[in-house]
């Protein structure tokens, strides 16, 4: 066999890189293509789109009156057991005031060291129940570290919790979640005990902010300042009552550990009333928005298939209109 002349070995070398040179444009090209964003021009909805999204909107309507319906059964209920909460609870203003009222609140007779307990829902859905909270208690922390004191949060609650720890989760020391409904005594007597077990008798107060109901159609947010019995000569706590020998002291961690049970008893009976009315408020809402919107679908449905029965018309009138010329 005779081998390859220069000039056929320059011939296939030129050809090889010509090869070479195409194959590398055809990847650039597609890396470029690839790289550059798509545009995609969205069109108008067609009939079975705006069928579908109208058949979900029913469907959705649905659940929200339902849960409308329940929430108006539970806030029967609710409201019941607050009646009863109120005079189990009338003892303890005796001995630290009525609650105040959360709008345009100072926050100036806040001790020097408070523990702040938010009371808060597990389920959403509810309007602005936990939202109002959740401000109340920044803004209550922003006023009481402005003026040098200092705070801790206990949160009860999910939503509560997971709105407060994005911004003061450094000063949350415990949370509860998962809270039985409605609540109970012996719950109570439980987040109470919790709350000793965190320390609320080295706080100054204890401050319970919560939902007050007022009735089905409103609500507002309140604050409850809890102080320890603790003092001495003049500050000594019920110096008009007579105690045995060596048991005031006991007896007053016993009865500092009550008021706080029936507090928080309390105040879960006015914020389980106050999360139905809102629920049921907002599924109201959520209902009559749902109608007002299948309305509008429906009339863009009406309108595209009219349309397409006139394009039918207008096509089947033509082609006749062909066939007679």
């Amino acid at each position: 066999f005779s081998s390859p002349s220069l000039g056929e070995r320059t011939s296939s070398l030129v050809k090889m890189r010509s090869s070479i040179a195409t194959t590398a444009r055809r990847v650039a090209s597609r890396a470029m293509a690839q790289s550059q964003p798509v545009q995609q021009t969205r069109g108008m909805a067609t009939e079975k789109q705006l069928f579908d999204k109208m058949t979900s909107t029913k469907n959705i309507r649905k659940i929200t009156a339902s849960m409308k319906m329940v929430s108006a059964a539970k806030l029967k209920g609710d409201e019941n057991r607050l009646a009863v909460a109120k005079p189990f609870n009338a003892w303890t203003s005796a001995l630290c005031g009525e609650p105040h009222s959360m709008e345009d609140a100072t926050y100036e007779d806040l001790p020097q060291k408070t523990l702040i307990v938010p009371i808060t829902s597990d389920k959403g859905l509810c309007g602005g129940v936990n939202s109002f909270i959740a401000r109340g208690v920044k803004e209550a922390v922003r006023q009481v570290q402005e003026s040098g004191k200092e705070c801790d949060i206990v949160v009860i609650g999910d939503k509560g919790r997971g709105q407060l720890r994005r911004v003061h989760g450094d000063i949350i020391k415990r949370s509860a979640t998962e809270i039985q409904s409605p609540g109970t005594f012996t719950l109570a007597a439980a987040l109470s005990a919790e709350l000793v077990a965190a320390g609320a008798a080295d706080y100054d107060a204890v401050v319970i902010m919560y939902n007050t109901y007022i009735n089905a159609a409103s609500y507002k947010q309140a604050y409850k300042v809890i102080k320890p019995f603790s003092g001495e000569g003049e500050a000594e706590p019920m110096m008009a009552y007579e105690f045995e020998p060596d048991t005031k002291a006991e007896i007053m961690v016993d009865l500092y550990e009550y008021l706080l049970t029936s507090q928080l008893f309390h105040s879960f009976m006015d914020g389980a009333a106050s999360e139905q009315s809102s629920r049921m408020a907002a599924m109201e809402n959520a209902t009559k928005n749902a109608g007002e919107m299948i309305e509008s679908l429906s009339l863009q449905y009406n309108r595209a298939r009219q349309a397409r029965i006139t394009t039918e018309l207008i096509e089947i009138i033509s082609g006749a209109s062909a066939l007679e010329d």
